[in-house]
């Protein structure tokens, strides 16, 4: 089930939400999230959920092991064993035999072993919290229903934001309820689903055709505009899910943090990774970055570092060498950086310097895309070059590429298109400065509760059609 399916939003959001707010009692409040959580992922994963439940109950009782003083690393070792592990049967496998069977005289046959939605989210959640008893940094938990409930609750089980333990552990025993918080967090919900649908699907319909054109199809053009197009899918499209998250979780009275920050008006690759998915940046700046060492131990140190985290980061996206290029050349445009062959501080003194910084980070970003969304290396390279005019297409297809252009630059995408680019930078942050007395600040409010209205209504007719296309991140 997604969050922007009719089953979601027209029957199981009304019914546990209203259930939800005519029980008095907290603990039975908890029960109810539980059960719906848990359903909500059965839906789709009906057996699949009996191994997230496992996992569950084997972080809690590797948890509890953390009592005894001598067992603590025994635990954490076994923690990391068990979901790492998870991880690399249901997520990894395959790729790791395909890569062994490029060795000579090795040909093992290939598991095709279906992967589990929203695994990367859930297993990383629970590790957060069995390395954080480990580290004293929060209390164990005894009670197996609150540990459950966070891991399952369905605003963030599939495609995340990543939360940690100690972000809402007093959140889950008391949750006072706030009028103004839940309707914040339904108009919040409603921005996500506008970006999902009213953005990011009506400019995905460029990039399936082009990225599924033949080589020699292929223009410069065309390249351009399907690594453009799928740069703003994937901010719209996953931005849109953190922001129903959040909003959902508001709903029902907690309070995460934001996942992204218009990581677009970035003047750098550094500034960008501390804008886009900011809860998987973070946990791999907690958990791995950190007891790497971090950046204590010396420039070099660090630059390795930051190569070993964005090898990771880029590998837990999903078992595709597209996925590691990706983080390794997001890694090394943050080495450049750190070493100032790429002078991005000096960029920052100057107003022209700062517009040049600004055009290096989208292009770059842009760049490292291309690859993420590339079927193989082989299609990635060859974008690439096409990009920069080193293409195969010859006059016909040429022409070909030509019209195809122009017919995927309809109306309704290019307005699609200016609406999309201005969003993606905090304009809205801008007009809400010019709102400063109490009075604007209320006349600005009651204009956006009346507009989120506009933007249901307008999901709904594009609900109505019958088009759907999946959320990117559903995939890792």
């Amino acid at each position: 089930m997604v969050f922007s399916s009719t089953v979601f939003l027209f029957l199981f959001l009304p019914a546990v939400a209203v259930l939800y707010y005519l029980i008095p009692e907290r603990h039975v409040k908890n029960i109810l999230l539980m059960i719906a959580s848990i359903l909500f992922y059965a839906y789709g994963e009906p057996f699949v959920v009996f191994l997230m439940l496992i996992s569950i109950v084997c972080n809690y009782l590797l948890g509890l092991l953390m009592q005894k003083e001598k067992l603590r690393k025994f635990s954490l070792i076994l923690s990391l064993i068990w979901n790492l592990g998870l991880l690399g049967v249901y997520k990894y496998a395959g790729f790791f035999v395909r890569m062994l069977n490029v060795l000579p005289f090795v040909e093992f046959p290939v598991p095709e072993i279906p992967l589990p939605i929203g695994i990367s989210f859930f297993t990383f959640q629970a590790m957060s919290y069995v390395i954080d008893v480990y580290r004293g940094n929060i209390q164990i938990q005894k009670n197996l229903f609150y540990l459950v409930l966070y891991i399952t609750f369905f605003p963030q089980l599939i495609a995340g934001p990543i939360v940690k333990y100690k972000d809402i552990e007093q959140q889950l025993a008391y949750r006072p309820f706030r009028a103004e918080q839940t309707a914040h967090g339904i108009k919040r919900f409603i921005y996500g689903l506008s970006k999902k649908l009213l953005i990011a699907d009506i400019v995905s319909i460029p990039v399936e055709h082009i990225f599924s054109l033949q080589r020699e199809e292929l223009t410069c053009a065309l390249a351009w505009m399907g690594a453009i197009c799928y740069t703003l899918q994937i901010y719209f499209d996953f931005s849109g899910y953190s922001d129903m998250a959040i909003g959902l979780g508001e709903i029902f009275g907690f309070t995460f943090r934001e996942n992204f920050n218009y990581p677009y008006s970035s003047g750098s690759m550094t500034e960008f990774w501390r804008k886009w998915h900011i809860s998987v940046s973070t946990w791999f700046k907690e958990y791995l970055y950190f007891p790497l060492g971090g950046n204590r131990k010396g420039k070099v140190r660090t630059v390795i570092n930051k190569w070993i985290v964005f090898f990771f980061t880029g590998l837990w996206h999903g078992a595709n060498w597209t996925f590691v290029i990706w983080g390794l050349l997001n890694g090394g445009f943050l080495m450049l950086e750190s070493y100032e062959i790429i002078p991005v501080k000096k960029m920052q003194k100057s107003r022209f310097g700062k517009c040049l910084g600004h055009i290096y980070t989208i292009l770059a970003v842009i760049f490292c895309f291309t690859i993420f969304r590339a079927e193989n290396l082989q299609q990635g390279m060859h974008f690439w070059r096409t990009m920069a005019g080193f293409g195969i297409a010859d006059e016909m297809h040429r022409k070909i590429g030509l019209s195809l252009f122009l017919k995927e630059c309809n109306s309704l995408f290019l307005i699609t298109m200016l609406i999309a680019i201005i969003f993606s930078v905090p304009v809205k942050n801008r007009i809400a400065g010019y709102f400063r007395t109490e009075k604007a600040k209320t006349l600005l409010q009651g204009v956006s509760y009346v507009g989120s209205l506009g933007l249901l209504f307008l999901c709904l007719l594009y609900l109505s059609s019958g088009t759907y296309s999946p959320f990117i991140y559903l995939n890792f």
